[in-house]
């Protein structure tokens, strides 16, 4: 296995092309999800991956559990423009039914694909086409000797697991390979990629899986996401919510923005309201939110609640707004350009986000 070096507190892993896109090295860290349609409703999950691809998403998943489904990514990859990856438990004849339409990615768990036999069967596949394979290792899924190695589900349970699955593909003559190891256990997740971060050089898929509900996944998500790639460690992410999964894109860049890891987009930076406020602020706050979507610049707004603070808050925005008494402040660069009426505010604002354009 291959060792890491550093550079500026990223972990450099080896490069790996999925489709059109390139993970690890110095490339920028990708955004991947996985639709939750019936893949074999070509229809369904193709409307979903353009939503999916509107949204922000660069890499896509689709589990493939019938033969159908592998099938089916023949007629999904002409329609779509991003990565398609193919997700695969159990029978190694679906991984290679998928490569053989289309899949630029094959995520395997090669504990649950069955014999050796059947591996070397998909890694064959796969490096006849080059096509790069996820080695996948999840908490609810590790194998019994190793639990009882550790007693129980452990951190350094998922490593080893994991590592001797890559270590199996390389015996077979082929490393264009991604690992994961993930768990709902947030902080077994965060100490299995510090573990796994320094025994190999190969890109690392990272996510929380099965974090739960848009409140409470997002919450997982975002600290167990920031805790592994604050420290330089993750070449993709997947943030996994129980919603619908453009919700996953915007968490995700989210978080890479938040972190400093990506920019683009307006940044919304809103108050939590208090005693003072005398404008509906937090009607107004989802307002500019869902207006900003739609603007290509690398801006931050505040959305403030009174005249107090306000512009003195929004200072260090490049646009905002102060709410007064059914009435507010359009601030730009920390001056104050004008008052208007609380119903005229998002116009305003509006028309300001146009002639910054």
């Amino acid at each position: 296995m291959g060792w890491l070096t550093e550079n500026k507190n990223r972990r450099i892993s080896k490069e790996v092309k999925i489709g059109n896109v390139w993970i690890g090295g110095s490339h920028p860290i990708a955004i991947q999800s996985m639709t939750n349609t019936k893949t074999e409703d070509v229809d369904a999950t193709v409307k979903q991956i353009l939503a999916l691809e509107a949204a922000g998403c660069e890499i896509i998943r689709c589990a493939a559990p019938t033969m159908e489904a592998a099938q089916a990514f023949k007629e999904i990859k002409k329609q779509i423009h991003i990565p398609l990856v193919a997700d695969i438990h159990f029978d190694y004849r679906l991984a290679i039914a998928a490569m053989e339409n289309g899949a630029d990615k094959v995520r395997i768990n090669p504990g649950n694909i069955g014999s050796t036999d059947k591996i070397k069967a998909v890694v064959d596949v796969a490096r006849e086409r080059d096509i790069p394979l996820r080695v996948g290792v999840n908490s609810g899924s590790l194998e019994k000797h190793l639990i009882e190695k550790y007693g129980g589900v452990t951190a350094e349970g998922l490593v080893e697991s994991a590592l001797h699955q890559a270590e199996l593909i390389e015996d077979m003559g082929y490393d264009n390979l991604v690992i994961s190891i993930k768990s709902s256990d947030v902080l077994m997740c965060v100490k299995a990629h510090e573990l796994i971060a320094s025994k190999t050089n190969y890109p690392l898929h990272v996510g929380i899986t099965e974090s739960g509900t848009v409140t409470s996944g997002n919450i997982k998500s975002s600290i167990g996401l920031s805790l592994i790639l604050g420290q330089g460690i993750g070449d993709t992410i997947r943030v996994s919510l129980t919603a619908d999964p453009v919700e996953e894109i915007a968490s995700a860049k989210q978080i890479l923005k938040t972190l400093g890891l990506r920019k683009g987009g307006i940044e919304v930076v809103s108050c939590p309201t208090c005693g003072r406020t005398r404008i509906d602020l937090i009607r107004l706050a989802k307002q500019v939110e869902e207006l900003v979507k739609n603007y290509p610049l690398d801006i931050k707004v505040a959305v403030m609640g009174c005249v107090v603070n306000g512009p003195g808050e929004a200072r260090e925005a490049d646009l905002g707004v102060a709410g007064g008494i059914g009435e507010g402040l359009i601030i730009k660069k920390g001056e104050i350009l004008r008052k208007v009426k609380e119903e005229d505010l998002l116009s305003e604002l509006k028309g300001e986000l146009d002639r910054m354009l």
